[in-house]
């Protein structure tokens, strides 16, 4: 099967259970008339993805309790979900005096004892952060903390690995905030990749050497064409106080930034709002934040802290692609349409805006206006098989083959042992009763390289079917609809081999499944079809 969605990221992961699961969820407050309102309104506004408006109604329940702790949790976390410190910090007494404080509640105290100069109280937050599982991020903070203090920073390593890294990095980081830039610069270079935690890290290290007027060690830490990166490199510009302050806001974004791959929790969205509570400035912990919004389905809330983005910062550019892609999830894709169309046109676009609006026409299922688009990209200096092979499959959407066949080959001259060529190309030469042999070729090398991918075994088992060798190609493409049950191409070829060997009610069974999570009207016309009258 053709492979869709081919480089199309995705952005906090499911969390660590923490006090508010378990019994404490699951039990029923005990409210007053008014506060059983509050409390009712409260949870309508949070299934509806309303923050704001479900910490005020969570404020006025907590108000009404005798410090119920369900309540307070509740009002707790939609009180860091819509970053009301001042509830949440109430929210976290009435939990702390009933000894069930989330183990994340001490990262907000410590981001507002940081950000008030309050010793003890940053003494206090780093207790409690000790006598909690998130105790690995204490020494990397507590060396920001000795720096503020003119004392020596991460005089000793942890032990756990996790830690060790941050630690490492910090100590990095510390050094150039020390003035030693060239030896933090050679400490932080065996620690960064190519992923996103290290860019965020390398935009850390050089906004602290330019704070110290190093404008060309800076430079050689912005490597890469991220935007936020190549808008620091072009504009050389910080304002940087390093200590406690600094090292909590990089620190939390930073792992917040590792988590943003799944379903927001309560832990993603403490560790974004303190970073926030302690440097108000700091936008990519507002990018996260309005990504796990968005993925909540809190879409106006994510759009209004996109909002709060500095139009003039080096964020600026993925704030507003950023609010192209809140948009297209959330189904308002015409709206999506038109604030990206002028972001691709612009003389000086960024690929990532001519990809997204490229990839916006696709999904709309308008290939042809994502062709020139895609050429573009594939044309460009520096392209690479991924721009060829997304190029050869719109051409191939917009009903242009040939053209698409030349593309798809380029794709493959560049990368001939990356599966989704192999994939792409070997299905689609198959699709269209081209050189069979050397189709089911490139289809047997992409399931060796990547055996456990269904839709590569379904184009296997297809091209098996298509050379008639039934008798192989079934059990790959039943074993490919078991391991993705909801792919109607999947289940659609697997109705057609059903059909073809004469199990008939398990052909319209497999088309009836099929036709069920068809992804255009086309798709399921064609199924409701083979349902009705077979092939």
């Amino acid at each position: 099967m053709l492979l869709t969605g081919l480089l199309l990221a995705s952005p906090l992961a499911a969390q660590t259970n923490v006090a508010d699961t378990g019994t404490l969820e699951r039990a029923t407050p005990s409210l007053g008339d008014d506060a059983v309102a509050a409390y009712m309104r409260a949870r309508v506004a949070d299934a509806d993805g309303r923050v704001a408006l479900a910490a005020r109604d969570y404020d006025a329940a907590l108000r009404g309790t005798a410090a119920d702790p369900l309540v307070a949790i509740r009002a707790y976390r939609e009180a860091v979900r819509a970053g009301d410190y001042p509830l949440a910090d109430r929210a976290a007494a009435v939990l702390a005096a009933r000894g069930v404080l989330p183990s994340d509640a001490p990262l907000l105290a410590l981001a507002a004892a940081a950000q008030a100069k309050d010793r003890a109280a940053i003494a206090r937050a780093f207790a409690a952060l000790d006598a909690t599982p998130l105790r690995i991020l204490s020494t990397p903070l507590k060396a920001w903390a000795a720096f503020d203090d003119g004392q020596d920073p991460l005089a000793t390593l942890p032990t756990d690995a996790v830690a060790r890294r941050f630690a490492q990095e910090s100590r990095a980081l510390v050094l150039i905030a020390q003035g030693k830039g060239a030896e933090g610069i050679a400490a932080l270079r065996p620690l960064l990749g190519n992923d996103q935690s290290s860019t965020d890290t390398r935009i850390a290290a050089a906004r602290l050497l330019i704070g110290r007027g190093q404008k060309a060690a800076a430079r050689t830490l912005l490597v890469g064409d991220a935007p936020p990166v190549m808008a620091l490199r072009d504009r050389p510009k910080a304002r940087v106080a390093p200590g406690l302050d600094f090292g909590i806001s990089w620190l939390l974004t930073r792992v917040a930034s590792d988590l943003a791959a799944g379903k927001p929790g309560g832990i993603g969205y403490t560790l974004v709002q303190s970073a926030l509570r302690v440097d108000p400035g700091n936008d990519r912990a507002r990018l996260l934040l309005a990504g796990a919004l968005s993925t909540d389905g809190a879409t106006d809330r994510a759009l209004a802290v996109l909002d709060q983005v500095d139009p003039r910062g080096i964020y600026a550019e993925p704030a507003l692609s950023g609010r192209v892609q809140i948009l297209a999830q959330a189904g308002r894709e015409e709206e999506a349409l038109r604030l990206a169309r002028p972001l691709a046109d612009a003389r000086d676009a960024a690929p990532g805006a001519q990809q997204q609006l490229a990839d916006l026409y696709l999904q709309r299922d308008r290939a042809s206006d994502a062709v020139p688009l895609y050429r573009r990209l594939a044309e460009r200096g520096g392209a690479d098989w991924s721009d060829w092979l997304q190029y050869g499959a719109a051409l191939d959407r917009a009903g242009d083959w040939p053209a698409a066949r030349t593309a798809l080959e380029q794709a493959y001259a560049r990368a001939p042992d990356q599966p989704l060529v192999l994939n792409y190309l070997g299905y689609a030469l198959v699709e269209h009763g081209e050189r069979m042999a050397d189709a089911q070729a490139m289809l047997e090398r992409a399931a060796h390289l990547r055996g456990n991918d269904p839709a590569i075994t379904d184009s296997l088992g297809w091209a098996l079917f298509r050379r008639g060798d039934v008798s192989r190609a079934l059990p790959l493409i039943e074993r490919a609809a078991a391991a993705d049950p909801t792919n109607a191409e999947i289940g659609e070829h697997l109705g057609d081999v059903y059909w073809h060997v004469g199990r008939r009610f398990e052909a319209r069974y497999a088309w009836t499944a099929a036709r069920a999570t068809a992804d255009t009207p086309a798709v399921a016309e064609r199924l409701a079809g083979k349902i009705a009258t077979g092939l």
